[in-house]
């Protein structure tokens, strides 16, 4: 079994309060996902969500890991999580402005 540590994906919403995925986990893959850090780069306060869809399934309240968390005007907040991904499962994410920057970081096992 192959490793590899990795920038999993990086994004910024094209609009508020819309789905974007983050990452999808590759077929034949499962990814151990270590950090999601979450960066508001202007000067007003906002909120985020992340979801891991389980399948891709559709984006239900369920899948939620953190829901309307508040992240101050130019801020950080890293979550070190651990999560274990299977092939095709997807963390997806939103935030209440186009300035919430996503970063997730970890490791894919082929």
């Amino acid at each position: 079994m192959a490793t590899v540590r990795k920038v999993l994906g990086q994004v910024v919403p094209a609009a508020p309060n819309t789905d974007i995925d983050l990452y999808t986990v590759p077929g034949a893959t499962d990814t151990v996902v270590s950090t999601i850090v979450v960066a508001n780069q202007a000067g007003a306060a906002a909120t985020f969500i992340i979801k891991v869809r389980v399948a891709g399934a559709a984006s239900v309240a369920k899948q939620q890991i953190a829901s309307a968390v508040s992240i101050a005007a130019n801020s950080t907040i890293s979550f070190t999580l651990g999560i274990t991904l299977a092939a095709t499962d997807v963390i997806t994410v939103q935030a209440t402005a186009v300035t919430v920057s996503f970063n997730a970081f970890g490791q894919e096992n082929t």
